[in-house]
């Protein structure tokens, strides 16, 4: 194992190597964002550990990994609750730990929350690919190969070292995960919201909709009441495809809330790019981390908010991520 720095013991469920923003700029050539689905939790890992935010990490998923450390680093995990252990004892979350070469960090099963973030001082070094070195699965470009980790790899790190001290995320701003399972979600009507009807309108905003099991970083999938049409959806040109919910190809935000037929699929950072579906609503980027913690089952309901108020949000969640109080040292 010359050289190597962290061994896969075991993969987990889909971890992939994540950075923050991710691939920016490339969509026009088809290739999503990509990076963390809890952008949040992944940037506090980065503080904690001395990294700089844009460092490559992990991204756990439901069960996370075990990894074998071969030289002495500091690691942080941020997110869902894993029942993290350092040899086999408790590791603390939202919390630097020093981690010895020969030891062993193992991640369990999500208790409350789908994704934690691990990161390691120095980074995850493995090449770019076009300005990131996020993974993107299906692209099969970023991360090692372009696919989930797998058990037996390496995984090379950067320049870095085991930070004397611990330091802690302060309590209050860490992200809270409902204990009802019911999300309140922020989102801004368009860019297709006049193809849907007002009652339509009403029932999206009054309802529960649940996560579906067939959700992943493409997309979270939502089970609801069913969609009605404007008026416009119907009185259209053929190309606009033959179902109310088909429209003329466009491209699709992060974020989009993409009707497809009945089903509304909230794109993830490795969601498509464009398509020949409307998309009624957006959910900002301030607010993505939810859709990221979701679990299926949990319950989406809806807030509508303006342009301006999502950029406000935006702007003090990335103002939280870099304060100076937001990380405390013991």
């Amino acid at each position: 194992m010359a050289g190597a720095a962290v061994e896969v013991v075991k993969a987990g469920l889909e971890t992939t190597i994540q950075d923050y923003p991710g691939r920016i700029g490339v969509i026009r050539s088809g290739y999503p964002v990509s990076g963390p689905m809890d952008g949040w939790s992944f940037r506090l890992a980065n503080r904690l550990v001395g990294n700089d935010p844009t460092a490559a990490g992990l991204e756990c998923q439901f069960i996370g990994p075990t990894l074998l450390f071969h030289d002495d680093r500091t690691v942080a995990l941020c997110g869902a609750q894993m029942r993290a252990t350092l040899d086999g004892a408790p590791m603390e979350m939202w919390a630097s730990t020093c981690v010895r070469a020969g030891q062993i960090v193992a991640l369990g099963s999500a208790l409350r929350g789908a994704r934690s973030y691990l990161a390691v001082s120095g980074g995850i070094d493995v090449p770019a690919f076009l300005g990131s070195r996020a993974t993107y699965v299906l692209g099969q470009v970023g991360g090692i190969e372009g696919a989930p980790l797998k058990e037996g790899q390496c995984l090379p790190l950067g320049r870095g070292v085991k930070r004397a001290g611990q330091r802690r995320v302060a309590n209050q701003v860490r992200p809270v995960f409902p204990s009802d399972r019911v999300w309140s979600i922020e989102v801004v009507p368009g860019p297709n919201d006049d193809w849907i009807d007002d009652d339509a309108q009403a029932r999206f905003f009054a309802s529960g909709w649940t996560v579906s099991t067939r959700s992943n970083r493409v997309g979270v999938r939502l089970d609801g009441p069913e969609w009605s049409f404007a008026r416009r959806a119907y009185d259209k040109s053929a190309e606009n495809g033959s179902h109310p919910s088909n429209v003329i190809e466009h491209g699709y935000g992060l974020g989009s809330i993409n009707l497809c037929g009945q089903t509304p699929i909230v794109l993830g950072p490795d969601g498509l790019t464009l398509g020949g579906f409307i998309c009624p609503y957006t959910v900002p980027t301030g607010s993505l981390w939810k859709v990221g913690q979701a679990r299926p089952g949990d319950v989406f309901r809806f807030l509508s908010v303006t342009v301006e108020a999502a950029q406000a949000a935006r702007d003090a969640l990335d103002a939280l991520c870099f304060a100076s109080d937001t990380i405390e040292e013991l």
